[in-house]
């Protein structure tokens, strides 16, 4: 069976790497607007209810103009915008989230795809409030670095141009950035992480971290009970996996550019009591578009890996 995909916002960034996981796919069928077509309204619309999904690449309030558009219940749309990330009504794209997740995406009628910066944090701590280790009211932070290509089309153009020559960028000075509710929502958490954002001077890629007090937890976790939490928790998935920190010196914030896995380390001092975790990934892949195809394939009754890069 072929199902029909149309992506608002096709030639953006994270639509351009969607249509190159859909390239070739007997299982669907890109609808495409050409030409002044993107911005008519009533191609829009039409796309908009002809298609079997649609994929959201659109900045947040185009995202709910378009949701807003289609008149059918039939038309199952992926979100790959913000706007619909904290939601009610919408099922959070993240099938490795919650032992169930994967259902729910596979049912869903409105999903929403995570952020490039929550996926990492949440696939770090949301097993380990899950178990416990972690207590849902714990005073988090996060310290994430990505690769420019996330800013967009502009933030592309200045690095590439080399108007923008620094090597590495702090943002988000404020702690008022708009992923801090989807982060607080999904890992179930009483306070939002103190999250501490920045570009660095690579096209894509992105390292998260998690630093961790562990002498100070009250159920005060080794580190191997932290790694067999996350271990535990992504043991079948072919996408997200946890390997050895122990012979690991350093870690790059491109060890899996170009893909859509992501990879998850614990680091730390037992004697001090103390651990770093770390998810690195792509913020055009997990972080975007592979998430993206993934959720389709789901949503679409197929392999979840089909069209991936891993």
């Amino acid at each position: 069976m072929t199902h029909s995909v149309f992506i608002d916002g096709a030639v953006g960034t994270t639509g351009l790497e969607i249509r190159e996981r859909l390239a070739g796919r007997a299982e669907f069928a890109v609808i495409t607007l050409d030409g002044d077509a993107r911005k008519d309204a009533a191609a829009r619309t039409e796309a908009l209810n002809d298609a079997d999904f649609v994929i959201l690449c659109l900045p947040d309030d185009a995202a709910r103009e378009a949701v807003a558009m289609i008149a059918n219940d039939r038309t199952r749309v992926i979100d790959a915008s913000s706007a619909h990330r904290v939601a009610e009504g919408w099922t959070y794209g993240f099938a490795e989230l919650e032992p169930a997740q994967a259902a729910a995406i596979a049912e869903g009628a409105r999903v929403s795809n995570p952020g490039c910066y929550p996926t990492g944090f949440l696939a770090l701590i949301r097993p380990l409030v899950r178990t416990g280790l972690v207590p849902h009211d714990w005073p988090l932070s996060v310290n994430a670095v990505s690769g420019y290509s996330g800013g967009g089309k502009a933030m592309i153009a200045d690095f590439e141009s080399g108007e923008e020559k620094t090597a590495h960028r702090a943002y988000g000075l404020d702690l008022s950035h708009k992923h801090l509710g989807e982060m607080q929502r999904h890992a179930r958490i009483e306070h939002a992480p103190i999250f501490q954002p920045a570009v660095a001077h690579t096209h894509r890629g992105m390292l998260v971290e998690v630093p961790l007090p562990l002498h100070a937890l009250p159920r005060k976790p080794s580190l191997a009970s932290i790694e067999t939490a996350l271990r535990d928790a992504y043991r079948d998935s072919p996408i997200v996996r946890v390997i050895d920190s122990e012979e690991t010196r350093l870690v790059r914030i491109e060890e899996d550019a170009g893909t859509d896995r992501m990879t998850l380390r614990v680091f730390g001092n037992s004697e001090l009591g103390q651990a770093r975790l770390i998810a690195t990934l792509d913020n055009l892949g997990k972080g975007a578009a592979g998430a993206a195809v993934q959720n389709l394939n789901i949503m679409a009754g197929i392999d979840a890996t089909a069209g991936l890069r891993l």
